[in-house]
C-alpha cells in the first residue's frame, strides 16, 4: 500500500488495520505529513502543522497497541482541528493575526476528548477570520484552496478542515458550524459533515462567534468516521453551561443501511428560492433514491423557513458583535476588513431587534418541532450552488446574481437557528466536476435516525469513493 492509499483509507478502516496491526500509527502519520508537505503549498490547510508531536504521539501510540493498551477505533487516528478549538500549548489563532502569539494554557473538552481516545493531532487548520465567514477567504493566513480546483473556494468558516480531510491530509477532522460553517465545506468539498443538535457536543474551550448558535462537529470522507467521533466527542460537559446531559448512544450501531419506513419530508419552500438546475438535479435525484431504499418521502411546508435567515441574522450579528465589541475597540484597523464590516454593523442592532428575532426564533422553533411531527427527517440541498472562485462577492444563479454570504447559507442557516441535527453527504457532481451536497436533518437529539440515513443513501452509491485529483 502506497502513502496516498494509506491517506485515502478511512477511519474505520485504519482502525481495523492498525487493531490487527497490519499497518503502525507512525506509518499512518509519516504517509500523512508527505501528503501534507506535498500539498500544503497549494491548499494552504493549516495554521500551525505539528509534525515532530504527532510523530512522537504515533510512536507513543504503537507502544500502547504492542503492550496490549488499545483505546479503541480512534487509537493511531491522524485528526486536525479547525484553529479555534484551545489546544494546551499550542497556539490558538481563530484565523487572526490579532491571536498570532496566542497560547491556552488548557485544552477545549472536545481536543481532550479525542486526545483521551488516541488520535493524533496533526495540527490546527486554516479558518474564515473569527469563524465569520461562509466562502474560507483569509488573507492574513492566506485563502483556503479546494482540491477539487484550487482556483475555487473551500467554504467556510471551516475551510481548513474542510481541504484537508477532502484532500487525505487529514483523515478525521473538527469543525465548527454558527450558520453552515461545518456543512458549507463540506458539500463544497464533497464531504460528510455534521452538525450536531445544539448541546450535544461540549463547546468549552471554543472561540465564540454567536454562543446560541454555535456548534462543534466532526468532518470526514466517510458517514461511519462521523459517528465513531461522534461517540467519543459527544457527551455532558459541566463547564459548558449549555451542554445537555443525555446518554451518549453508540452511533456506529445506527448504520444498518436500512432506511425502510423511515418518513423523509422535502419542504417545498426550498426549491421556491434561488437555486442552480444542476444542483437540483441532483439534490431531486437522490432524494428519489430514499425512496428507493424504502424511506416514505413526501412534499412538506415550512412557511417560517423563509424568515429563517433574517432572524438567524439578526441574531448572530448582535452576539458577534456583543463577543467580540472589545476586540473591536481595541484592534478594529487589525481585523479582517469583510469581517470587521459585519461586526461593527453588529453596534447598529438595537436591543429591541434583538429580542423581537428572539421572540420569532421561538415561533420558529414551535413549528419546525411541530413539522417534525409528521416526518423523521427533512431533506435537501446543503448548498444551491457548487463552489465558485477565490475573491467572488456575487455568484450568478439562473439569471441574478446573489451575495454569497445569504446564498451559501440558505439551507444550512435554519438549523442553528432551531439547533436541530443536520448532516450533510455527497450526492453527486456538477458537469465541471464539483461536488454537490444532501442536506439530512432529524428531530433534536436524534444524530442516529440522521447517521443511519446518510449511511444508507452514503453506501448506495459511490460518490463517496471519488477523490480529487490532486
Amino acid at each position: 500500500m502506497n502513502s496516498t492509499e494509506i491517506c485515502y483509507l478511512s477511519a474505520g478502516q485504519l482502525g481495523q488495520l492498525i487493531r490487527n496491526r497490519e499497518i503502525s500509527p507512525v506509518e499512518i502519520v509519516e504517509a500523512h505529513l508527505s501528503r501534507i508537505e506535498s500539498l500544503e503549498p497549494i491548499l494552504n490547510s493549516f495554521i500551525t502543522l505539528l509534525a515532530d508531536q504527532a510523530m512522537e504521539a504515533a510512536r507513543q501510540a504503537e507502544k500502547e497497541i504492542h503492550a496490549g493498551r488499545y483505546r479503541g477505533p480512534l487509537h493511531g487516528i491522524p485528526l486536525g482541528l479547525k484553529d479555534l478549538f484551545y489546544t494546551n500549548g499550542i497556539r490558538t489563532t481563530s484565523g487572526s493575526k490579532i491571536f498570532d502569539t496566542f497560547i491556552p494554557n488548557f485544552d477545549s473538552t472536545i481536543a481532550t476528548k479525542l486526545k483521551e481516545a488516541g488520535t493524533i493531532l496533526l495540527g490546527k487548520l486554516n479558518m474564515h477570520p473569527l469563524a465569520y465567514g461562509p466562502t474560507g477567504e483569509n488573507l492574513e493566513y492566506g485563502h483556503m484552496h479546494n482540491p477539487w480546483n484550487p482556483e475555487l473556494i473551500t467554504g467556510g468558516s471551516s475551510g481548513g478542515s474542510g481541504s484537508a480531510a477532502a484532500s487525505g491530509q487529514c483523515t478525521l477532522t473538527m469543525g465548527s458550524d454558527t450558520g453552515g460553517s461545518i456543512r458549507i465545506p463540506g458539500a463544497l468539498c464533497g464531504l460528510v459533515g455534521l452538525k450536531p443538535t445544539y448541546g450535544r457536543l461540549s463547546r468549552y474551550g471554543l472561540t465564540a462567534l454567536a454562543w446560541s448558535q454555535d456548534h462543534s462537529g466532526p468532518m470526514a470522507r466517510t458517514v461511519e468516521d462521523c459517528a465513531l467521533v461522534m461517540k467519543v466527542a459527544a457527551g455532558y460537559d459541566p463547564n459548558d453551561p449549555t451542554s445537555i446531559d443525555l446518554p451518549v448512544p453508540d452511533y456506529s450501531r445506527a448504520l444498518t443501511g436500512e432506511i425502510k419506513g423511515l418518513r423523509v419530508g422535502v419542504p417545498k419552500e426550498y426549491f421556491e428560492v434561488l437555486i442552480d438546475s444542476q444542483v437540483k438535479e441532483k439534490v431531486c435525484k437522490a432524494i428519489d433514491r430514499l425512496g428507493e431504499l424504502g424511506a416514505v418521502v413526501s412534499e412538506v411546508s415550512w412557511p417560517m423557513y423563509h424568515y429563517s435567515m433574517a432572524i438567524a441574522g439578526t441574531i448572530q450579528m448582535s452576539e458577534a458583535t456583543a463577543y467580540h465589541s472589545k476586540l473591536i475597540k481595541t484592534h478594529g484597523p487589525q481585523i479582517y476588513p469583510p469581517v470587521r464590516l459585519r461586526l461593527e454593523a453588529g453596534f447598529f442592532i438595537s436591543a429591541v431587534d434583538y429580542i423581537q428575532a428572539q421572540r420569532a426564533r421561538t415561533l420558529f422553533y414551535q413549528q419546525s418541532l411541530q413539522l417534525m411531527k409528521k416526518v423523521d427527517l427533512l431533506a435537501g440541498p446543503t448548498l444551491p450552488v457548487t463552489a465558485f472562485k477565490i475573491g467572488k462577492d456575487k455568484v450568478k444563479v439562473g439569471n441574478k446574481k446573489v451575495g454569497v454570504i445569504s446564498l451559501l447559507t440558505q439551507y444550512t442557516r435554519p438549523f442553528n437557528l432551531n439547533g436541530f441535527p443536520a448532516i450533510t453527504v455527497p450526492c453527486g457532481f456538477s458537469d465541471e466536476g464539483l461536488p454537490i451536497g444532501l442536506q439530512l436533518a432529524g428531530r433534536p437529539f436524534e444524530e442516529e435516525t440522521v447517521l443511519r440515513a446518510a449511511y444508507a443513501y452514503e453506501q448506495s452509491t459511490d460518490w463517496h469513493l471519488r477523490k480529487p485529483r490532486i
